[in-house]
Order: C-alpha cells, then sequence, then structure tokens
C-alpha cells in the first residue's frame, strides 16, 4: 500500500526492501534520533532492521499496527504508523521519525495528516493520540499544529538510554477531525 502526499513525498508500507535504507537513515542520525527514541540502540545493522521489519508486518497482518516509510524524493527520510490498535475500543497512537535533513519542511504534519484521515476513514477509529517528550517541543508542534487536544502528562512514561522521560499526551476524536477538515 502507498499513501501519495504530493509529488516529492509518499508513504509506502514497511516492507524488509525498506531495511537498508532504513538502517543508513538512522545510522546517518543516530545521536539526533537517540535522543527521544529508544530503540535507535538496539537498530546497529541492516539484519536488525529486517528483524524489526518482520515484526511489523506479522504485526500489520494480526491488525495491531499499521507502519510506513516516508519517501522524499525517493528516499527513506523516517517513518511514521498508528501503533497500539485496538480496534475493539477503535483507537490508536501515531508514532514518527524524520531525519534532521527533513525536519522543517513540513513533511512529518503532511504525513500525519494522511495517517489520521486513513485511520479515521480506513479503518473506522474513534480515537487518535499522540505521544511526545515534554523536552521535544518540535514532536510536540506537530499535533498542537494539526488542533490535537492536550489531555496531560504522563510521568516518566519512556526510557530513553538511561533517562524517564515525561510524556504530553495529546488526543484527536473522530469527529473533532472531520469538522475540522471538511
Amino acid at each position: 500500500m502507498t499513501i501519495i502526499i504530493d509529488q516529492h513525498i509518499k508513504l509506502e508500507l514497511t516492507a524488509e526492501r525498506h531495511a537498508v535504507d532504513l538502517f543508513h537513515a538512522v545510522d546517518d542520525d543516530r545521536a539526533h534520533l537517540s535522543e527521544f527514541l529508544p530503540w535507535v540502540e538496539a537498530m546497529q545493522s541492516v539484519d536488525d532492521f529486517k528483524a524489526y521489519i518482520q515484526n511489523c508486518e506479522s504485526m500489520h497482518h494480526q491488525k495491531m499496527e499499521v507502519s510506513f516509510v516516508i519517501m522524499l524524493d525517493e528516499q527513506v527520510v523516517g517513518r511514521i504508523g498508528l501503533h497500539y490498535l485496538n480496534m475493539g475500543n477503535r483507537n490508536a497512537a501515531i508514532g514518527y521519525w524524520l531525519s534532521k535533513d527533513a525536519e522543517g519542511k513540513g513533511i512529518m504534519t503532511r504525513c500525519c495528516t494522511a495517517v489520521i484521515n486513513y485511520g479515521f476513514g480506513e479503518l473506522g477509529l474513534q480515537r487518535i493520540e499522540i505521544k511526545a517528550a515534554t523536552t521535544n517541543a518540535k514532536s510536540q508542534a506537530i499535533p498542537r499544529r494539526l488542533g490535537f487536544q492536550q489531555e496531560g502528562v504522563l510521568r516518566q512514561a519512556e526510557l530513553v538510554g538511561e533517562k524517564f522521560l515525561d510524556l504530553v499526551l495529546f488526543a484527536m476524536l473522530k469527529d473533532e477531525w472531520l469538522a475540522a477538515t471538511t
């Protein structure tokens, strides 16, 4: 599955063919990404990404997540997905990361918009959450820009390296999204 954002940006369903490019994107930006993402240190080889992608594909088949590689002019620059899919309660959480060189161009906001539309439209979700570290202003700016409601702070909710990070919890309901985008 592919979601076209514009003439330069598209989302491709995460697949094993992306392993090499994902590894290089992370490896080239390791210091930047590891500040807020706990899994970066574990991704030390292409084989690590292959194993991770196999897990992503398994979770997709089980309807537990759907994740995409972000392509900018045919280059992998990040990932985005709906994680922790709970179809019983019709909710999920968006997770994302972007290479430092691709930041500041509105790419992630447009990708989030597409994933939100997919979640509410195709999957029939009722609620989508985004969590961002309290110290990650760039990541928080995205749900704020998209009109998500800040619901609170999850104290020491994620271990990154040797430090527990507080996370700001944002949420959007389907009716709110439809009212804001129609």
